[in-house]
């Protein structure tokens, strides 16, 4: 029996509203699939594609169009945008923006608006520049000064006379002369203090001198009423034997090649200068054992005369550490210093590094939190977190008496004091 026509039509829509419907044409080959299934009968077919002939007839008769036309239009758009369309083509995109965010704890707003109200810290690190040689088009070379090198100066030459208890300050080679003994005998005495300090801690070179103003010739006792006077002239001392001198001089550094030095030296003077020094730094330099930092420190400290820096081992490390130069030796960091030194500064320049060098600013384990540069960030080479812990050693020493013929037990109790220093290096930007 025919279906109707009206049930037809219900079954259409129920079919476009399911979400699973699927509409095709039948082909060939699912023909021929379909009739391998179980329970096929081509019967039913025939049916059906008779019941399709009648649909088209009827349909096409139909003014108002079919409820599954308007469905399947709006249910099932196709996705790709017909060329000359008129509908509006909308895109969307969307951005995902990720932010890294530190381990470190997150200040707070109200954090941020106290940190003016917090005490500042360590001053930071000047920017640092050392001297820097140019040369114009016309040839001329010219040597500027390093960055802040001025404010460093200041800064260590007041600390310095603040506190002059270095070795330098009483036991240098301006210092080491017999007071009493006329200028020609100072300026020797100057010469040969210098050549003893190569090497020499400046208390070991104050001994030796000692030694040789008066022990150098065999003298008689001096009246109460009259100044004793220095053995530690030329003649005597190319009378002295060279054993004997060697002995008084024994504790300085190299002492066998400068018991030869001085003897020479002494030779040269009495008979080419008279028993005095020469005054120009070509004759100094001639002389055995004096090399260019005695010849300038000499002429400055005998004849009062600054025709060069003398630049020992602290003036070479001291302005290499601060970042002036970049120099491998003391002869190289002299020719930079006087290139842009003021000529005024020349002469104090060693006895301040010298003593700053001895007392602050050690070979090793520098004494960073003692300066006056710390915590100014001018100090390139700056040790911070330097810290010095006191600590109390107590020693006793027990020992046995006799006392009357009986046995005392006595016990003496020494308590020192220990200074160590614990420090933390961290680098000057």
């Amino acid at each position: 029996m025919r279906t109707s026509k009206i049930s037809q039509e219900t079954t259409r829509i129920f079919n476009a509203l399911s979400p699973n419907s699927r509409s095709g044409r039948t082909t060939r080959s699912s023909k021929r699939l379909a009739s391998f299934a179980m329970g096929y009968d081509p019967t039913l077919e025939t049916k059906e594609e008779d019941e399709r002939a009648e649909d088209g007839a009827g349909g096409d008769a139909a003014s108002t169009p079919d409820i599954e036309d308007a469905l399947s239009t709006s249910s099932r758009s196709s996705r790709k945008r017909k060329f000359g369309s008129d509908s509006p083509f909308i895109s969307t995109v969307v951005t995902t923006t990720t932010e890294w965010t530190s381990p470190r704890r997150i200040k707070e707003e109200g954090d941020e608006e106290n940190l003016d109200s917090l005490p500042s810290g360590r001053a930071k690190a000047k920017p640092k520049m050392p001297a820097r040689r140019t040369t114009s088009l016309s040839g001329t070379v010219r040597i500027h000064p390093p960055s802040n090198w001025a404010e460093i100066y200041d800064t260590i030459k007041a600390m310095r006379q603040r506190n002059p208890t270095a070795p330098v300050d009483t036991m240098g080679c301006e210092e080491l002369f017999w007071p009493a003994a006329p200028p020609r005998e100072k300026r020797y005495h100057v010469l040969t203090s210098l050549m003893l300090s190569s090497q020499t801690k400046d208390t070991v070179t104050a001994a030796a001198m000692q030694r040789l103003h008066t022990e150098l010739v065999p003298q008689s006792p001096t009246p109460d009423n009259e100044i004793q006077q220095s053995t530690l002239t030329v003649d005597n001392m190319v009378a002295c034997d060279s054993k004997h001198l060697d002995s008084l001089i024994g504790k300085v550094g190299f002492h066998n090649n400068k018991t030869k030095y001085i003897k020479q030296v002494a030779t040269i003077l009495k008979q080419e200068y008279n028993s005095d020094i020469p005054n120009t730094i070509e004759g100094l330099v001639r002389l055995p054992g004096v090399g260019p930092k005695m010849a300038y420190l000499c002429m400055s400290a005998a004849w009062g005369v600054d025709e060069g820096i003398g630049v020992d081992v602290h003036v070479h490390r001291i302005t290499n550490l601060w970042g002036w130069h970049k120099t491998k030796t003391p002869e190289e960091t002299r020719a930079w210093l006087e290139g842009w030194l003021p000529r005024d500064k020349w002469h104090e320049i060693n006895k301040m590094l010298v003593g700053l060098g001895q007392t602050v600013c050690l070979p090793i384990g520098r004494r960073c939190g003692e300066c006056d540069l710390a915590g100014t960030g001018l100090c390139k080479a700056e040790i911070r977190g330097w810290k010095a812990t006191e600590r109390r050693v107590k020693k006793e020493k027990v020992g046995v008496d006799v006392e009357d013929g009986i046995e005392v037990l006595k016990r003496e109790t020494e308590d020192s004091q220990r200074v160590e220093i614990k420090a933390m290096v961290e680098e000057s930007l």
